[in-house]
């Protein structure tokens, strides 16, 4: 049994989003849990998910979930808000291995951050739409005030590499305008793509509002759970990240290349509707 378990702990960390954006997690699981390998997977040929349904989210969910089983996971994050929001709970009943999102990290941070618990959450349409946010954070603080915005073209904006351009200073204030005339004192990122617009958002904002990356909590999420599991691997060698798209996947690497702390040499092509 010591033996198997000891295979079991080798086992990656499956971490899937629509895109680039859930690369902000696998960074903060990289950093946060050197020792974890992971499998990669950036739904490029659907995306963005924000506007998706939640029948073709928790459809998507479940594809790339068999695909990651087929690359023997231990444990699952789901590195996308509004997949997070649509399809967690539902693919959590159906797969028989850890599965965690990234709101329920983010809400409880924000909640722990607040002063005024008024707080601000900014994600796509389909995020702020389910109002996810809104229910854990209100579980957790029942008092709080929750503000949501949709922000669209936050994520083109990242994906197409703007997110250092003075066209991302113009987007951000048509969004965020409002909400910075609030008096929210918390914001969560409530997108994986959003905290590589972090900088330019928190100048935007002014002190007054404190940044909650969701990416971060999650890791620190994951970590958490698999110590509680005695999932976690504790062994010195070499880890290994792999990393799949459904398209474009020069475009992927070029990407991910200029965000993760780690060389990404290869990423492999699969058609994700076979699974």
């Amino acid at each position: 049994m010591k033996v198997e378990m000891t295979e079991i702990k080798k086992r990656p960390i499956g971490v899937f989003d629509s895109g680039v954006g859930g690369l902000t997690v696998a960074r903060e699981i990289m950093r946060q849990l050197p020792d974890e390998n992971i499998v990669y997977f950036g739904d490029t040929a659907r995306l963005p998910y924000g506007s998706k349904s939640k029948d073709n989210i928790i459809r998507f969910s479940r594809q790339i979930i068999r695909f990651l089983l087929t690359r023997n996971v231990k444990a699952i994050v789901i590195a996308c808000n509004t997949a997070s929001a649509q399809a967690l709970d539902v693919v959590k009943e159906e797969f028989d291995l850890p599965i965690i999102g990234t709101i329920t990290a983010g809400a409880r941070a924000a909640v722990q951050e607040t002063r005024s618990r008024k707080i601000g959450v900014i994600g796509t349409e389909g995020t702020i739409r389910s109002q996810t946010y809104t229910e854990v954070i209100r579980e957790l603080e029942p008092e709080a005030e929750v503000m949501g915005k949709a922000c669209p073209l936050f994520v083109p904006l990242v994906e197409e590499g703007f997110a250092k351009h003075h066209i991302a200073d113009e987007v951000i204030d048509i969004y965020l305008r409002e909400m910075k005339e609030s008096d929210i004192d918390t914001m969560i990122l409530g997108c994986t793509h959003y905290p590589l617009l972090r900088s330019r958002i928190m100048a935007y904002l002014g002190d007054k509002v404190s940044i909650v990356n969701p990416a971060y909590e999650t890791a620190m999420d994951l970590k958490r759970i698999l110590e509680e599991k005695g999932l976690n691997n504790d062994r010195d060698s070499l880890t290994k990240y792999e990393f799949y798209v459904s398209d474009a996947a020069e475009k992927f690497k070029q990407f991910a290349n200029s965000i993760l702390p780690y060389n990404v040499e290869t990423i492999q092509q699969i058609n994700i509707e076979d699974y």
